[in-house]
């Protein structure tokens, strides 16, 4: 032994004696000790070879019993005390915008949240009337929706780079919401009726009047503003109980795989418009192989004016927006080719008259200002409130999710509560003015980032490019054709569909996350959008369950020179100690895996109850053989077994990543030991958490005698174990000696 090692030894010593209460100081004794006579623990300890091994004690806090009732009376207290500071920082909380607004550092930020600000309003123009095709509704209701969540936002929220406005996926679930509801109270799904205030005959009708019919348009625009009530209305109670942890269960694979199988959904509803078909959206389960259907049927209905107009639209996209990505690193801003698209094809169709002389699909009027605001029809949300729950948590998920990207990213904090607050309230209040439910959006959030934002003003510019549009601009999109807008929406899917050429590296990493996206994706794509959500989660859950369920199992080795224990199935050149054997169940342990974790262990070491059966019948056969052996000094038993079990007198289980048990799991724990005891192996635990402790305690695992059975380490368990052996065979040693006598 070195001499550093034997001050150390000298250390513990000295350490041992001063603690001989049951909470004294930590005592560490050396496996060194048992091959140094000089030093040896037993003899400095006390004459008698079988005094009990010097192990850890840890005093645990004293916990305090506080009254439930002065618990809660304490809290609400607190929060109904109101002082300035409080008011102050309750507003200054719940509408950030007073925080950053006054330190706004004009020179350095101007430039780049004006320059973003605007070519995101461009880029929202013709998308916002492309999707509000894809929500069922007229194209001046997208409009609105993109400008009243660009203000809100600003006002409301804590991220400074995400764009917040209509997206692919909630559109498509309001479509198919509106559709439904369209259907059920009876209007023609397959044709547009005219816009907000007309009616068949071409009569204007005033919006003041009491008499004023609501046609199929005013009835879609209802249904998704009501729609649009609910799911911010939720998001704002789910900010409020701060039950943000329902994300938790949207992975990342789930939400991707959720985003790809509903672009395909999306993808499908818009090839009508590019074949010039005017067809029925289908809902339900298999919506998608339904639609396609359709369309084959009438496929010899194509407008071929559409077709042709779709095929040189996507000529000229396509090509455009994988070169905007190419360069974007030395383009200042990207080109806006979907508004010079739209620009040309409008300019096109309205002076060749397409409309007239080839009956193709267009986009009508568009009224500019602003309509009365008006409340959700309150009749209609016992029968949307189920679709809302599943459009707000995907709506706050996605907001949630890019503003914490873009927030590290930028090396700076956003409240996640906030955030549910801030895309609530971009839901609640807009539904009052025509508008449909939004979410932050990634393409747009990257245009942004990369043309420089650098903070919540940008959006205020977004929205004034988009108030220019809903004051001047909008009629002039009368003529464009809706194939042009089709074309728009499924460019844009190319990042959702491009996850493809990610699952190779995604199932190198985790094969468990590539079958959730693709069970995901199948069921979003092929069921519908609602329930493959479902069905992703539940699957996701399964597989958490599934984990637990199958855990990795090993036994450890311990590291020569060291007190480091690592599984042998991983590492090579650990070494084993004679008669011990250590367990390693890395789940926690409960009533689903309970029967995993007893056979595993009996497979790993020793099956006692096939031991105790074979026992039973040596006995009863009278082929028992009794010897006394010197060099091991205890009683052998001569069995016809592949193992014989008294080699193994210890059984260490490491619980290091048990996280928790419950009652099953401790009975398990109980059977065990009991089991192992009956053939004289004994049980013990070591790096059990405070949780599994208690849980213990509780459960009644061992007697307050029985304590020396739970230890704070693997290498404490072992020296235990190791001096335990020692000290029987040492008593038993003396024992003989003294009868011979």
């Amino acid at each position: 032994m070195s001499l550093e090692s034997k001050e150390q030894l000298d250390l513990s010593l000295t350490d041992s004696f001063e603690g001989n209460d049951r909470h004294g100081p930590l005592v560490k004794v050396p496996l060194e000790l048992e091959n140094e006579s000089s030093t040896d623990f037993r003899q400095s300890e006390a004459t008698d070879p079988c005094t009990p091994y010097r192990r850890i004690h840890m005093e645990p806090q004293e916990k305090s019993h506080t009254n439930f009732k002065q618990f809660v009376m304490k809290k609400l207290r607190r929060s109904c005390q109101c002082n300035p500071t409080k008011a102050k920082n309750m507003i200054f909380g719940f509408l950030p915008v007073l925080r950053w607004l006054p330190k706004y550092d004009l020179k350095k930020n101007i430039l780049g949240d004006v320059m973003s600000g605007l070519i995101v309003g461009i880029l929202l123009v013709p998308q916002s009337i492309a999707y509000s095709l894809l929500a069922g509704q007229e194209p001046i209701y997208g409009l609105y929706t993109s400008f009243f969540a660009s203000i809100i936002y600003f006002l409301l929220g804590t991220s400074r780079h995400i764009s917040v406005g209509i997206f692919g996926i909630l559109c498509l679930m309001i479509g198919e919401v509106v559709d439904r509801e369209l259907h059920k109270a009876g209007y023609d799904t397959a044709h547009t009726a005219p816009s907000l205030g007309m009616v068949s005959n071409g009569s204007t009708l005033l919006n003041q009047t009491s008499d004023w019919v609501c046609d199929r348009s005013c009835y879609a625009i209802t249904v998704g503003s009501t729609v649009t009530f609910m799911a911010g209305v939720y998001q704002v109670a789910m900010g409020f109980f701060q039950v943000g942890f329902v994300s938790v269960y949207l992975s990342d694979a789930l939400l991707s795989g959720f985003v790809t199988g509903a672009s395909f959904t999306i993808l499908t509803s818009q090839a009508k418009y590019l074949l010039g078909l005017s067809l029925p959206r289908s809902n339900g389960v298999g919506s998608l192989i339904t639609t396609w259907i359709h369309i084959f049927r009438n496929i010899h209905r194509t407008n071929i004016c559409d077709l042709i107009t779709s095929l040189l639209c996507l000529l000229v996209l396509l090509p455009t927006k994988e070169l905007n990505e190419h360069f974007k690193s030395k383009l200042k801003a990207p080109i806006p080719t979907e508004l010079i698209v739209v620009v040309a094809a409008t300019l096109a169709s309205h002076f060749g008259k397409l409309h007239e002389n080839y009956n193709t699909s267009i986009a009508g009027h568009i009224p500019t200002g602003f309509m009365p605001p008006k409340a959700p029809d309150w009749n209609l949300i016992p029968s949307l409130a189920v679709d809302a729950i599943a459009i707000s948590i995907i709506g706050f998920a996605i907001t949630v999710s890019l503003s914490e990207m873009f927030a590290k990213k930028h090396g700076y904090t956003v409240r996640a509560n906030q955030e549910m607050y801030a895309i609530g309230f971009c839901n609640i209040i807009p539904s009052f003015f025509h508008c449909f439910t939004t979410s932050a959006a990634l393409a747009k959030t990257l245009v942004k980032e990369s043309t420089g934002c650098q903070t919540q003003l940008s959006g205020v510019v977004t929205a004034l490019v988009l108030l220019l549009v809903l004051l001047v601009i909008a009629p002039l999109f009368y003529s464009l054709q809706k194939s042009v807008l089709g074309v728009i929406t499924i460019v844009n899917l190319r990042g959702a569909l491009r996850k493809f050429k990610d699952l190779p590296k995604m199932w190198k990493v985790s094969r468990m996350d590539t079958v959730i996206w693709f069970v995901t994706m199948l069921s979003s794509a092929l069921i519908s959008t609602e329930l493959g959500l479902l069905i992703g989660v539940c699957f996701s859950m399964f597989c958490v369950i599934l984990r637990t369920q199958k855990p990795k199992i090993s036994l450890l080795g311990w590291v020569e020179e060291s007190e480091v224990f690592e599984s042998m199935s991983t590492y090579k050149n650990l070494q084993t100690k004679p008669g011990i054997k250590i367990f390693q169940f890395v789940a926690p342990l409960y009533y689903i895996n309970k029967e995993c974790f007893k056979s595993a262990l009996y497979k790993k070491t020793l099956n006692p109850i096939s031991v105790k059966a074979a026992q039973k019948k040596a006995a009863k056969t009278k082929i028992t053989k009794e010897t006394v052996t010197l060099s091991g000094l205890r009683d052998e038993v001569s069995l016809q077994l592949s193992h014989d079990p008294l080699e193994l007198h210890t059984i260490v289980i490491d619980c290091s990543a048990i996280q928790f048990l419950d009652t099953a799991g401790i009975h398990t724990l109980k059977e065990v030991r009991r089991d192992y005891e009956a053939i004289g192996i004994q049980v013990l635990l070591a790096q059990c958490n405070p949780s599994v402790r208690d849980s213990l305690a509780c459960g009644e695992y061992c007697k307050k005698e029985e304590e020396n059975l739970l230890f704070y380490s693997v290498y404490e368990a072992v020296a235990f174990a190791e001096e335990s052996q020692n000290q029987k065979g040492v008593c038993l040693l003396n024992g003989l000696s003294l009868s011979s006598d």
